[in-house]
């Protein structure tokens, strides 16, 4: 037994010293996938672990590679030994040095790429045996998409969008809830990551609708939901209550959101007040815009606009957003001059009326006057 450890740690270390050049090693490469892989799904741009264990024994060597027979990350002699790595995962991988004692010879892998997918190998060798284990990496990507109202001419569109995705996720819209086609989808990038916009025209429309954008590989799944409410007409000076609520059956999560409320008129939208979950305190742009603090505390941002002047016209949005979900709320407000101060109109009318009158009476006196003048003088 002893010469067989013994043999088997001299071709370890011959291996290490001759960093896997036309040895044996390349025997443990079987790039073929197999029932028993370990699957591990990263997160495009984020760090990711590699798992790999082993039967703690004196004299570790840990190997690292890829389906390329690329060297990861090489470790024996109690230090890392990387002269010999590939170039792209330079400054990017890591072992944890003070548990490979405890048989962990796992490796962390920082600011993952698309190009990192593919199968990885972890081959630990010791003075008593040796093991390899192969890893499935694959990684997705999934940037928060957003969900937005455009007016084109003169026809309206609801655009879900994401800027990063991968692979191709699956969008689907729905209006009132019944499943719905005919949306319009975009998407740029060759290989990945992509960028993907679907629109659907929602032109004279006043349904609630919602679109899902789903990444199947992360498992994870956002959801847009739009709500046209009907047309509110006021009168100047009064004040205006606005509802924005989480809608039925669309809870709105424990997580951190960003509640929204702005006007848009002729194209252009202003910020009246915004609410960050994560801080609790209310940003108010507008003096004579409120929330009801108790309705906060129940997920309703209803909002009251007082004092109101005809300039308040406009389409109020209110848009509660997370990572995971976007809930537009959408409604048109009409703002007409009050009775009191359409008052006054008639009145001044009448008196511009008489001046105008007393005007013409003193200019053609004073023209018969001066030709009277005239006509006996002369």
């Amino acid at each position: 037994m002893k010469e067989q450890a013994v043999l088997s740690f001299l071709l370890i270390l011959i291996q290490s010293v001759c960093a896997f050049k036309d040895t044996p090693f390349s025997v443990f490469f079987n790039h073929h996938r197999s029932a028993n892989d370990k699957i591990v799904i990263g997160r495009y741009g984020e760090d990711i672990i590699l798992p790999c264990s082993f039967q703690n024994e004196p004299d570790v060597v840990i190997h690292w590679k890829n389906q390329d027979n690329s060297n990861v990350h090489s470790y024996y002699r109690g230090s890392d030994h990387l002269e010999n790595q590939d170039p792209k995962f330079a400054n990017r991988t890591f072992l944890f040095h003070s548990k490979i004692q405890n048989g962990n010879a796992s490796l962390y892998f920082r600011r993952l790429s698309l190009l990192d997918e593919g199968i990885y190998i972890c081959y630990v060798g010791t003075a008593v045996g040796q093991v390899t284990k192969k890893v499935v990496l694959k990684v997705g990507a999934f940037l928060t998409p957003a969900m937005k109202h455009e007016k084109r001419n003169t026809s309206s569109f609801l655009v879900c969008s994401v800027l990063s995705v991968y692979p191709r996720p699956r969008v689907t819209w729905k209006v009132d809830t019944a499943s719905v086609s005919g949306s319009k989808t975009e998407e740029t990038g060759y290989l990945g990551p992509f960028y993907i916009s679907s629109a659907l025209n929602i032109t004279g429309s006043n349904s609630s609708y919602e679109c899902a954008i789903e990444n199947p590989l992360l498992k994870k799944t956002w959801t847009g939901r739009w709500t046209q409410e009907g047309d509110l007409c006021k009168r100047q000076s009064e004040y205006a209550s606005l509802s924005c609520q989480g809608i039925r059956n669309f809870s709105v999560p424990s997580e951190d959101f960003i509640v929204t409320w702005s006007i848009r008129k002729n194209g252009i939208a202003s910020v009246l007040g915004c609410y960050l979950s994560a801080s609790q305190i209310p940003v108010i742009n507008e003096p004579r815009f409120s929330w009801n603090k108790e309705l906060i505390n129940q997920n309703d941002f209803s909002m009251t606009l007082t004092d109101l002047s005809v300039s308040d016209t406009g389409e109020y949005l209110c848009n509660i957003s997370s990572r995971e979900y976007t809930l537009l709320t959408v409604h048109t407000l009409h703002i007409e001059p009050s009775e009191g101060n359409a008052s006054w109109i008639i009145p001044v009318l009448v008196a511009l009326g008489v001046w105008a009158v007393f005007l013409t009476l003193i200019v053609n006196f004073r023209y018969k006057w001066r030709r009277y003048l005239s006509e006996n003088v002369y």
